[in-house]
């Protein structure tokens, strides 16, 4: 029998205060800092995003972190991909959340973590040589100390597994000194350390590398598409319409629907996992040098989700390895978020659990019971 998908949706951390972004940006300075200013920039554009259910919140509270996790369940999604910063030499960014989550138990719901192996930077504001937090590898001890913090993870019964082996999503794959031989180090670690492995899931463009021609078990197809890949780039006259764009305070703007083709293709290989967005925005980040994906509907959302759902149905693989990956659950300030907001309610959600009740009834699998949806 075919298993039905397996919903992880990306989480970001970034809703409290930390010493770093204090001193890079300001004192209490969080996610919601650049979504509360952000502006309209063009005739029709949807700014400012602001919150419904769960409000600005801060994830040093407990009860919003589990009532992100009710929301979630509720609609079908399986679990969180926390966002987890470790830079070498030990240096870590926003564990708190998710070290609160590990330690207490709570919320009792499925989790996973991705590594954002990328150096902070200003980029986004016009800075791009600015290095706030520079990503380094220093080497086999410091991947032991790394692997050594995760393993108490790795271990919780709540950590999502495929074929018993936790995952481990890394955003810049490549960007690893030696990848073959860091991937190889760690797989040793983990043996050592009891566990039957770890599975490895790389993030990918379509102008990059098999992830899994690195050492990896997987890779998750355009995960980070609408910064790379939609093809538009190279080609003179579009560059010189944005340019022109951008003289008059106009940031990049490209049509959902069209561009669902670039991050859903019509087949992907049977190790590579779709992650599919709901939106984009990151003008709240960066002002006119940001890319705003336009006219975004749940109902566009929900045909890019089975479209997601037929690339994975027939794969040979087990059947808990039928992941889909949701981009994002909470990046408010890129306008990319699952989270209700006073636009659209829970109809992004209601999408979700539309779509798999649909999937369900295609698999023959009517009898179970089925995510609850608003009326």
């Amino acid at each position: 029998m075919t298993a039905m998908p397996r919903l992880i949706t990306f989480y970001l951390p970034q809703y409290y205060p930390v010493p770093d972004n204090d001193k890079f940006w300001g004192k209490g300075f969080t996610e919601w800092t650049n979504t509360a200013k952000a502006r309209r920039r063009f005739p029709g554009h949807y700014q400012p995003h602001v919150p419904a259910d769960l409000g600005f919140y801060d994830l040093r509270v407990a009860e919003t972190r589990q009532a992100q996790a009710d929301l979630a369940r509720q609609y079908g999604i399986e679990g969180f991909c926390y966002y987890h910063y470790w830079f070498g030499n030990g240096k870590r960014v926003l564990e708190r959340p998710f070290a609160e989550v590990l330690a207490s138990g709570e919320p009792d719901f499925p989790f996973c973590l991705c590594w954002a192996n990328e150096t902070w930077s200003g980029v986004w504001h016009g800075a791009e040589n600015r290095v706030l937090i520079e990503q380094t590898y220093p080497g086999a001890e410091d991947d032991q100390r790394h692997f050594d913090s995760l393993l108490p993870a790795f271990n919780d019964r709540r950590y999502m597994k495929v074929d018993g082996k936790p995952i481990f999503v890394v955003y810049r794959p490549f960007k690893i000194t030696d990848t073959k031989a860091t991937i190889a180090r760690w797989r040793e670690m983990a043996a050592r350390a009891g566990l039957p492995g770890i599975y490895f899931v790389g993030v990918c463009s379509a102008d990059q590398p098999n992830p899994e021609d690195f050492g990896f078990d997987a890779s998750i197809y355009n995960a980070n598409a609408p910064l790379r890949a939609w093809g538009s780039w190279k080609n003179p006259v579009t560059l010189f319409k944005h340019a022109a764009y951008r003289r008059l305070g106009v940031p990049t703007i490209h049509d959902y629907e069209k561009s669902i083709k670039y991050f859903l293709p019509d087949a992907l290989p049977a190790t590579r996992y779709p992650s599919v967005i709901n939106s984009w925005d990151n003008t709240p980040r960066s002002g006119v040098r940001g890319l705003v994906l336009t006219g975004a509907t749940p109902q566009l959302y929900g045909k890019a989700l089975k479209k997601a759902f037929d690339l994975t149905r027939d794969r040979a693989q087990g059947a808990d390895a039928r992941l889909v990956f949701l981009k994002s659950w909470n990046e408010w300030a890129e306008g990319n978020h699952l989270e209700p907001d006073l636009r659209d309610g829970h109809q992004y959600l209601e999408a979700i659990a539309i779509e798999l009740k649909r999937e369900k009834e295609r698999l023959g699998q009517t009898t179970i019971s089925d995510p609850v949806t608003q009326a």
